[in-house]
């Protein structure tokens, strides 16, 4: 008999105790695959990959102790209920009796995700880390037509707007808005909230139309579990700056769909202290007489500070007032949001109607900048003469103003991704922008910075003060940075560093034989004196010290691969196709480059 023979029917163990089947899974919740679906999307449980599957490659294994984790939730018998309360209403409308079934449908069991969020983010920052998907989602769903008979509802469609300018109105307020990045998906927005870095994603502001091809309730189930993670989210982030939440719109810009401009309008006048019609009088009576005592407090402290305002060397009044707001937006404010708090300050922008109003809202205040549009709600009309910059997207204007600058949307943009006020030539209406360069691609590590990605550089070393180091000026016996190389690097810049020497040298002995006296024409008779011979001897001479070089670097890295086991082996080779393909792509980016060049040049003759 086998040592670990152990017979049918016993106990398990190893990866056949560890993992189980789908197909088993569900057979022992005793529920649906649909609703097995939305059990794991809303509990966090995803499939595994045992090394040894028991039972074939062609199945999906999950942990047994997620599984158990997901038979003792209280939400697996709340989705039983809406089962069986689905039943008894089909079971009522076949009967024909309409008064049971209106019952029903009126009161129909249900549950809260409150408790999952908890458990899937013990603390604020957790959350805050999971929320790139989360903004995605909702965003996207925010743009989809919100129409009666569709396959999502249309309370849901309004929700996940509310969620997503609530989101878009804090990050606004607090400037911590830091790239942005239009492309052919939608446009890329990075915010670093509370130290984490959070990306996301909106779509273009287009009709969108609903294929097949998408299963909307997987994407549904996540939508439910996002909504009450941003909800919670976004109520942290509205109290961390002393805001109520929710907040209480305008009624009359929200029916105009300027609810991002009417929430930044309620978090700049403040929290928001509002008393509803449903608390008792005797509450009321004692609210008031807390604002009353209030009043009068403040009122002394204005006295007082109008006392002190008289021994200020200040011309304005309040000026006691800015100052405990700056000093306190100093303490507040690191580095990089004050340099983005202050980019566009003292700016005006008017939007035409043909750009995109609800992005721009969104950026140009988050930087410091003061906006508005074509159309009813606007904080001010286009005829203002104090607009500076008028953001167009059309070729010819109707009137045009002398005071201000017509740029194009993408100005925005770079002007944001720089962190500087870039020239607005290249921008003006008509003309072919710049290219529009995407702030997540590292230029240094890709090997390949555009041109228009210098000349940024250099506009933003000169709103510095800086100087920039000439191209061509590193210093190749430096320590760090050849242990920073890999052995590749090395030996290419051993290679240059031979040849700058032996060009160092032909230099110094040009100068010595100036200096002797030597001209130019006596040295190329002793050169023509010289036998064929000893030319061709000198040549192979040189020839024989490069061969032998590159043969000694071969050596040692045949020697160093020699040592490598085999897998140490593999990486070492995967990283050498990488840096060729990337070494390939940059070459073809060069080459296309001087292709467009020279097609332009041609087009100008």
């Amino acid at each position: 008999m086998p040592k670990h023979y152990r017979p049918a029917g016993k106990k398990k163990e190893g990866n056949a105790a560890k993992y189980i089947t789908r197909t088993k899974a569900v057979n022992y919740l005793q529920v649906s695959l649909a609703i097995f679906r939305k059990l794991c999307i809303l509990k966090g449980v995803f499939p595994r990959q045992p090394k040894k599957k028991v039972e074939g490659n062609h199945k999906t294994y999950y942990h047994m102790k997620d599984i158990a984790f997901l038979a003792h939730d209280p939400l697996i018998e709340k989705f039983r209920q809406i089962k069986v309360h689905r039943k008894k209403v089909k079971k009522a409308v076949a009967k024909k009796n309409r008064d049971l079934a209106d019952r029903l449908l009126n009161r129909p069991p249900t549950y809260k995700l409150d408790r999952l969020v908890l458990e899937r983010y013990p603390t604020f920052v957790d959350a805050l880390r999971d929320m790139d998907d989360c903004l995605t989602m909702v965003h996207l769903f925010a743009a989809l037509p919100a129409v009666d008979g569709e396959r999502v509802e249309v309370k849901r469609i309004h929700n996940c707007r509310r969620l997503s300018h609530e989101w878009q109105a804090y990050i606004s307020r607090t400037h911590s808005l830091r790239k942005t990045f239009i492309s052919v998906k939608g446009i890329y927005y990075q915010a670093e909230v509370q130290g984490q870095k959070i990306t996301w994603l909106t779509p273009h502001a287009l009709q969108q139309v609903l294929t097949d091809d998408v299963d909307f309730n997987v994407m549904l189930s996540f939508l439910e579990f996002y909504e009450t993670l941003l909800g919670f989210v976004n109520f942290k982030l509205y109290h961390s700056i002393n805001v109520n939440y929710p907040p209480i719109l305008d009624s009359r810009l929200e029916a105009l769909a300027a609810e991002l401009y009417a929430l930044c309008r309620y978090m700049s006048s403040g929290s928001g202290r509002v008393i509803e019609n449903s608390e008792s009088g005797g509450a009321i009576k004692e609210k008031e007489d807390e604002n009353n005592k209030a009043s009068s407090k403040a009122d002394e402290s204005e006295l007082r500070l109008a006392q002190l305002q008289h021994q200020l060397p200040a011309n304005e009044p309040g000026a006691l007032m800015h100052l405990v707001e700056e000093s306190t937006a100093v303490d507040t404010d690191d580095d990089e949001t004050k340099e983005c708090k202050s980019l566009f300050k003292n700016l005006k922008f008017y939007l035409s109607r043909e750009v995109p109003r609800e992005s721009l809202l969104f950026i140009i205040p988050a930087f410091g900048g003061t906006v508005s549009w074509e159309g009813e709600g606007a904080p001010f009309n286009e005829v203002d003469e104090d607009i500076t910059h008028q953001i167009v997207d059309r070729p010819t204007q109707s009137h045009v103003f002398l005071s201000r600058e017509y740029v194009q949307p993408q100005w925005i943009f770079d002007c944001v991704n720089a962190r500087i006020i870039l020239p607005t030539e290249g921008y003006i209406v008509g003309r072919v922008p710049p290219p529009h360069l995407s702030p997540f691609v590292d230029n240094d590590a890709e090997g390949y910075i555009p041109e228009y990605a210098e000349t940024i550089k250099r506009l933003q070393a000169a709103a510095r003060n800086e100087v920039l180091p000439l191209p061509g000026d590193e210093d190749l016996d430096n320590s760090l940075v050849a242990a920073m190389m890999d052995r590749t690097e090395s030996n290419e810049a051993a290679e240059k560093k031979r040849k700058l020497e032996m060009l160092e040298k032909q230099y110094h002995d040009e100068l010595k034989m100036e200096i002797d006296g030597v001209t130019f024409s006596n040295l190329s008779n002793k050169k023509a004196d010289k036998s064929p011979d000893t030319m061709d001897k000198d040549d192979t001479k040189l020839d024989h010290e490069d061969d032998e070089s590159k043969q000694a670097e071969k050596d040692s890295a045949d020697i160093s691969t020699s040592l490598m086991t085999r897998r140490e082996r593999g990486l070492y080779e995967a990283i050498k196709i990488g840096k060729e393909r990337k070494r390939d792509k940059v070459d073809l980016l060069k080459k296309r480059k001087k292709n467009a060049e020279s097609s332009a040049s041609a087009k100008r003759r």
